[in-house]
Parts: C-alpha cells; sequence; structure tokens
C-alpha cells in the first residue's frame, strides 16, 4: 500500500510525474482505483504536474431495484463521479470515467431502450449532466477482456460505439474491439462522422425518441443516431440527412 498522506511520497510521486512527463512525453494520467485515497490527495498530484488531461476511475455500485436491474434515477451514482471533480478542481484538466453510462446502457440495449432518456429528458449519465467531465466508454480491461467483470453485451457492442461516438463526452475506444474483434472498421465510420461534424465533449444533445425498440436523437443539429431493431424510422428523420454509418440494430445520419 501507498500512504499518499505521507508528504515524502508526495514529493517523490509528483517529480515521478514530471519525469513521465518531461523526458518520456507523456501528457495525461489515468487515476486508477480513485477510491482508494482522496480526491484532495489527487488534486495534488494534478495541480503540481499540470498534464493536458486527467481521467479516474471511480467504479461503484449503481443502484438497483428488486428485478435486478439499475434503477432508472441514478443521480447519486453520477453525483459521486461529479464530486471528485468538483474536489480535484472543475476548471481543471480532471475528468472521470463515465461509469453510470455505462451501466445504463449494458442494460439499455437488451431491448430497454426508453433508459437512454432520463426523467429531466437529457441523458441519464454523467454525460447528462457535466458532459466535459466525462469520459464515456463501452468496456475496459477489467469490465471485458480477459477479466469480464461486467460486460457489455458481445453482440450489440457496436450499439454501444454508436452510441458515445455520437454523444456529448469524451468517447473512450476499448483496444480488445478495436484490433482484436474485428471492429476497426466499423468503429472507424463512426470516428469519422463524429470528426467530420465537430462532435465535442460539449455538443447539444436532443433525444427525439426513447422507447423499448428504439433510441434515436439529434447531435448539434447535425447528426442523427439511431439504435435498435425498430426498421421504420423515416418519418422521424428531418429532410436532407443521409445515412453515413450503419450495422446491426444501429444506424447514424
Amino acid at each position: 500500500d501507498i500512504d499518499h498522506l505521507n508528504l515524502r511520497v508526495q514529493k517523490e510521486l509528483v517529480e515521478w510525474l514530471n519525469w513521465l512527463k518531461a523526458d518520456i512525453g507523456f501528457d495525461g494520467w489515468r487515476f486508477d482505483f480513485a477510491k482508494g485515497y482522496s480526491a484532495d490527495v489527487a488534486k495534488i498530484y494534478i495541480d503540481r504536474s499540470e498534464p493536458s488531461f486527467a481521467v479516474a476511475e471511480i467504479w461503484t455500485s449503481l443502484a438497483y431495484g428488486g428485478d435486478g436491474k439499475p434503477n432508472l434515477n441514478q443521480d447519486q451514482h453520477r453525483q459521486e463521479l461529479a464530486n471528485w471533480v468538483d474536489k480535484v478542481g472543475g476548471k481543471g484538466p480532471a475528468t472521470t470515467f463515465d461509469f453510470t453510462t455505462k451501466g445504463i446502457l449494458n442494460v439499455a440495449v437488451e431491448g430497454e431502450l426508453w433508459r437512454l432518456r432520463g426523467t429531466d429528458g437529457k441523458a441519464p449519465g454523467m454525460i447528462g449532466w457535466w458532459p466535459a467531465k466525462a469520459v464515456t466508454f463501452v468496456d475496459n480491461h477489467d469490465t471485458g477482456s480477459t477479466q469480464d467483470m461486467w460486460p457489455f453485451p458481445s453482440d450489440r457492442v457496436m450499439q454501444g460505439y454508436a452510441y458515445i461516438l455520437t454523444h456529448p463526452g469524451t468517447p473512450c475506444i476499448f483496444y480488445d474491439h478495436f484490433f482484436d474483434w474485428g471492429l476497426k472498421e466499423e468503429i472507424d465510420r463512426l470516428v469519422s462522422v463524429r470528426t467530420r461534424h465537430g462532435i465535442h465533449n460539449e455538443s447539444k444533445l436532443q433525444i427525439i425518441e426513447a422507447d423499448a425498440d428504439l433510441y434515436l436523437a439529434e447531435i448539434d443539429g447535425k447528426v442523427i443516431v439511431k439504435l435498435g431493431p425498430r426498421y421504420d424510422v423515416g418519418n422521424l428523420i428531418p429532410g436532407g440527412f443521409k445515412v453515413a454509418a450503419h450495422g446491426n440494430d444501429y444506424a447514424v445520419w
């Protein structure tokens, strides 16, 4: 164990971080198991090393109902993420992985896409509150891969990417999906749509429809994304939009 309250430990870790920046060329930090030490300590490391980007892994359980599925209201869960960023410094480079969005998406793509519209009409995860500070993801080395602790439904992974790569927040692509699963081309097409239309971490999201078999949303008035098996949605797509990417139960205009 590392005693992060020990001033010598803090000093040596800060020196190491600055060495990684100056000599090796790293410019961002990932804070693993950030629940294991206070946000005040993380603030010291960030303030004294000045990375261009920092992201924290704050993985806590969602609130579940008697049916074993997540409650519709996950405000307490995403509040914990927002609190960490607040304490570290909301105006700085600190962000958190959006585990709230991950957990809701896991279930939503299994025929419960209504979950993707919160009670306030916005996205139900961290991106619905503070998208500039939310790093969205479908799976990572803990949840998927060999550890397989909270995996996304494997046959619906591209629905997850269609969501995070068109929505606000900072999307993170999982190495395994990109290089090992044969999804590189599909993911590349979605990345191209995001880049071409300038979708960014604070883009404006308008949810058009959120039913069991259909989620439809418009981003910045430039991109429309559809998730779910419902096929006939032409009456909901404004004129002038053309399909730019599509796959199993998703499409992007």
